[in-house]
């Protein structure tokens, strides 16, 4: 279930944020290397000013790209899920008629029963978006 969640769909703004701030890093290194060399401290210290300060806003441009939806579930948050929601088979069986008519449309299953055979055919059509499930346990 980890992997099969999708990726965020790639924002430009994060692209030029990144590539700013390895631009900013570089340049950073440069400077140093003149001071190292022996350039004048005064100058290059104008410029680690003004390149850190590019980083800095960088940095906050990144930050706010990044939304509290692009975050993927991890393995240990899955399985809190799947607990939390307790035994499904359960919850359906002890539900109400009309409740879980309701789930199944939404789930997109069809059932027809066969009273010659006295069996139940299950299709489910998972191509479309059906909407929001809703709880059939109550409040919980």
């Amino acid at each position: 279930m980890t992997d099969a969640q999708p990726l965020d769909p790639p924002n430009p703004l994060t692209a030029t944020a990144r590539a700013t701030i390895d631009e900013c890093d570089t340049k950073l290194e440069r400077y140093r290397a003149a001071l190292d060399a022996g350039a004048d401290p005064a100058v290059v210290t104008t410029w680690i000013t003004e390149t850190q300060a590019q980083r800095a806003q960088a940095e906050a441009d990144l930050k706010a790209t990044q939304t509290p939806t692009s975050h993927r579930l991890n393995q240990t948050e899955i399985a809190a899920m799947v607990h939390a929601l307790g035994n499904i088979t359960t919850a359906l069986g002890d539900a109400d008629p009309a409740d879980k008519a309701a789930i199944y449309e939404q789930l997109g299953l069809r059932l027809t029963y066969d009273p010659e055979t006295q069996t139940v055919r299950a299709e489910a059509n998972l191509s479309a978006h059906r909407g929001v499930m809703g709880c059939v346990r109550g409040g919980t």
